[in-house]
This record gives structure tokens, sequence and C-alpha cells, in this order.
């Protein structure tokens, strides 16, 4: 058999040589194995010599031929090989100016021919070439994602990715799971028809959820698995799927653009995400669609110079991007309200306003907690609070409250604690509380005790200390009046009264 021969003149570059002897030896023993390989590396040298995309003729047409021979999937050797020029063949596509989709076409029509080893670097990073050229081209890229086959990721392609100029890129797996989903969502085809493939889209949100708990650091799954829930109508899914990634990306404007449309029928939550996403840092141009979704919502409320002010950023932006200005925007300046209203500087107050809810919004998945505030200092706007006798801190309040009095009862979603007993707040508000008022605070209506050497004296149980005596002149046996709240004596260690306020006899 002439293998010796043929390798020898394909390897010394002699192909034409090469592939005569090799026809001969085919055409003499059509059915033979080693015919068929010696014409198939043949083959494959002039592909390999053809690797640029203005001879993509030459190198599909040699590709063709040994993909013709039907040689079987023990030659694992070849076929790796040619994946590899197919690759380069792929990626040199992609370089020019005007992308040949057809040529890709072409090229993943071969791929599908061939056989591999499963998983292996050469198929993953013939997944990556694919990846790259059918992203945005939903039915494609699904059908080379369900070709390929996600289970058949090497370990590293689970890892974050390095590029050639020192930046991290999230790695390949999520990117194949983030463009699956991507392109599960519904979608206007060229013919103008809406496609979105239910069952498919059912069928994959196992998987997915399957990904996102193995892997937490993957961040944006969580986003798509979201819009994925709320394209299927699961509103109530939706908002528990998006939370971990919404809290994590608060201050993106169009997290709060995703979360509003879980509430279709709450228009506050709605109006609350709004405010909260015009309230994020993020270039004009941007925020200009947001500030028209809002704009029906102030005009409902009849805040005509807060609608006016938008209107106004709306057309600002507009007019310096050289944009047309949307119709109905048009509309809204011709209204006989509009010519009345003002326009503000902003409407960043409103959006302050509506944090709180927006925060209930985002802090949802955390269960409220009833306390009690047992000290306040107003001068570092600080609480000490007590939830039960076992659970007592302390927490900055001035994000959340203006004033705040001991006493006051609140419902606290409670982020960390520290070592020191301060603890990080997610959302506050006043609630009346009555079983923790009956518990932690009591009103009392007795004669102080002052015993004669002491400073300091007792109504009933209550503590009474030196500075209260000398602050209201108190003396021994004069009734009194007024409340106290059950407070943890940290030198004692044990739980005592003070008092919160008194009443003197005139």
């Amino acid at each position: 058999m002439p293998y010796r021969e043929i390798r020898e003149l394909r390897e010394s570059g002699r192909l034409e040589e090469a592939l005569a002897m090799a026809l001969t030896e085919l055409n003499n023993s059509p059915e033979n194995i080693w015919a068929k390989r010696n014409i198939s590396w043949v083959y494959y040298a002039f592909a390999k010599q053809n690797i640029l995309p203005e001879n993509f003729t030459i190198f599909s047409l040699n590709i063709n031929k040994i993909i013709n021979l039907s040689l079987s999937e023990e030659e694992k050797m070849l076929y790796e090989s040619i994946v590899w020029q197919i690759i380069k063949m792929g990626y040199a596509i992609l370089r020019l100016k005007n992308i040949d989709e057809e040529k890709l076409d072409t090229l993943f029509s071969f791929a599908k021919e061939l056989h591999l080893t499963k998983p292996s670097k050469v198929y993953s990073a013939l997944f990556n070439l694919f990846y790259k050229s059918y992203k945005d081209n939903a039915l494609k890229y699904l059908e080379l994602a369900d070709w390929w086959g996600f289970d058949n990721f090497m370990q590293e392609d689970y890892a974050k990715v390095i590029s050639q100029n020192g930046q991290e890129l999230i790695s390949l797996v999520e990117r194949a799971y983030i463009s699956y989903a991507k392109n599960l969502l519904p979608c206007q085809l060229s013919t103008g028809e809406i496609y979105f493939n239910r069952e498919k889209a059912e069928s994959f949100l196992p998987k997915l959820s399957l990904i996102e708990e193995q892997h937490p650091e993957y961040l944006y799954l969580s986003y798509y698995k979201a819009k994925l829930l709320l394209a299927l109508g699961d509103r109530n899914n939706m908002l528990s799927a998006l939370l971990p990634f919404a809290k994590r990306k608060s201050n993106d404007f169009w997290v709060w653009e995703v979360l509003a449309a879980a509430f279709p029928n709450d228009e506050k939550k709605v109006f609350a995400c709004y405010c909260r996403g015009l309230s994020c840092f993020a270039p004009e141009e941007m925020l200009v669609k947001l500030r028209a979704k809002i704009v029906p919502y102030f005009l409902k409320k009849e805040m005509w110079d807060e609608a006016k002010t938008e209107i106004a950023k709306i057309i600002e932006i507009r007019n310096k991007k050289n944009w047309a200005i949307p119709p109905k925007i048009n509309d809204w300046t011709l209204q006989d309200w509009y010519s009345s209203a003002s326009e503000n500087d902003n409407n960043r107050s409103i959006y302050k306003q509506y944090s709180p809810v927006a925060d209930e919004i985002l802090f949802n998945d955390i269960p409220e907690e009833s306390i009690i505030v047992e000290f306040v200092n107003s001068n570092k706007k600080i609480i000490i609070f007590i939830s039960s006798e076992q659970k007592t801190g302390y927490f900055k309040y001035d994000r959340f409250l203006k004033s705040v009095q001991i006493g006051d009862t609140l419902k606290v979603r409670f982020l960390k604690k520290d070592i020191n007993g301060s603890y990080s707040i997610a959302t506050i508000k006043p609630f009346d509380i009555p079983e923790l008022k009956q518990r932690f605070i009591k009103e009392f209506d007795e004669r102080i005790k002052i015993h004669k050497n002491n400073t300091f004296g007792f109504i009933d149980d209550i503590f009474v200390s030196s500075e209260f005596i000398s602050k209201y002149k108190l003396t021994d046996g004069i009734p009194i009046v007024g409340k106290a709240i059950k407070s943890f004596n940290k030198k004692k260690n044990e739980w005592g009264w003070k008092i919160i306020n008194i009443k003197l006899p005139h």
C-alpha cells in the first residue's frame, strides 16, 4: 500500500502528486479503509492550505469530500484536525467587515457531520465559535445549543476567562446559558410574527435553576430566569427569581424596569420602581425611555409640574442627540396643563419619597421583624432597639426615618449584624405593635422612694438615676405618674426598667 509515499508527498507540499496517487489507490479499492484514510488526509491538507475566506470554495469542497468518505467514529485524530481548521476559517470570516452568514452556516453543517470526543478542548472551542456566530440569532443559536449539548462542557469552561488585554470575562458556560435563555424570550421574526416556544422555555427552566444553584457566582442567570418566568406569565416566581440579582444590581436603572413588570396591577409599586430607577446614576440618554414611562403616572396623580419636568428632560436629551421626538411626547406638550405647569430642576425629592416602597419590593424575601425603640441618640441618629429578651442591638435610622421616639414600635428587615451589635437595615416602617408595648412598656402611678444616704431612688421596681432625680428635683415620697421601658443592664447582665417620661404633681 502506498501509504508512506502519499504521506511523504503530502508533507513535502506536493499535494497534486499525493492526490493522484491516493485517487488511484481508492479507485482500485473503493471500500479499503486505508485508501480512504490516505486520501482524506490529502483532502485535509488541501483544506488547510486554503484557510482564508477568499478560498472558502476550495476549503469547503475538500472538507465535503472527506465527509462523503463516511469514515467511522474511530478517526478521532482526523476529525479533530478538521474541526480546528473549521474553527480557524470561522474566526477569519467573523473578522471580516461584512460577515458572510451562509459560509458560517456551511461550516456548521460540516461540524454536525463530524465525530468528536465529548467533552474535549476542540469540542468546546467549536461551541465558542458558533456561540459568537449565532448568539444574536434565536433560531440558529437554539439549534446550535441543542445539537452541541450543555452536558458536554469541560471543567475549565465553568471558570471566568481572562482576555488578551487582561480583562476578566464571564465563563463560557454562563454565556451559553444566558444566550439560551435570552433567545427563548419572545422575539419578532422578519415576517413580523412573534415567536415564542413555550414548551422549550418550560423545559429549560429546571436546567437554568440547577446551574444557578450550582454556581451562585453566575450573576445574570437569575435575571434571565425571571424574564423567562415573566414571558410564561408566572409573575410571582419571576419576582423571587429576580430578587437575588436585583439586590446586587440595584444601582442599575434597568433592573427596576424589570421589577416593575412584576406588578402590572399595582400602580404604586410600578411608580416606586420607576422612581428608584430614575434615581440611579446613568447617562441621561439611557434614561429617556424610563422617563417617558413615568410621565403617565405623574399625570394620573395630577402632578403637573413633575410631569412637565420629565418631559422637558426627554426633549432636551433627544434634541442634544438629534433623536426624533416621539409623537406621544409632542402630544403632551400641546395639552393645556403643560403650558400652565412649572418645570422643576429635577424630581429627585419625589424619587426619594418613594424609595421605601422600592426597598420593600427589593427585600421582600427577607421576613420583617417587630422591634421597640429603647433609646434614641438624635445627634448620631442611632436607635437602640429590643426585639426580644434574646435580641437587642442598634442601627442608624436617618436614611429611613426623620424622627423617632423611645417606645415607638417598628417593622424592620435586618440585613446583617456586626460583632459589636450594630445591624445593617434593609427596610423600616412605623407600625403599631400592641403586644410589644404590653411586654416592654409599663405605666406607673407610684410614690418615689429615695433613701437618706442615696442619690438614686426607686418607683416600685423602676430604678431612678441620680441624674434624673436632679433634673426633675425629685424628693422622697412625692407621687409620680409616667411610663417605663424594659432595658438590659450590661454591667449587671440583667433586665430592668428605666423611665421614659413622667408627670409630676402640680
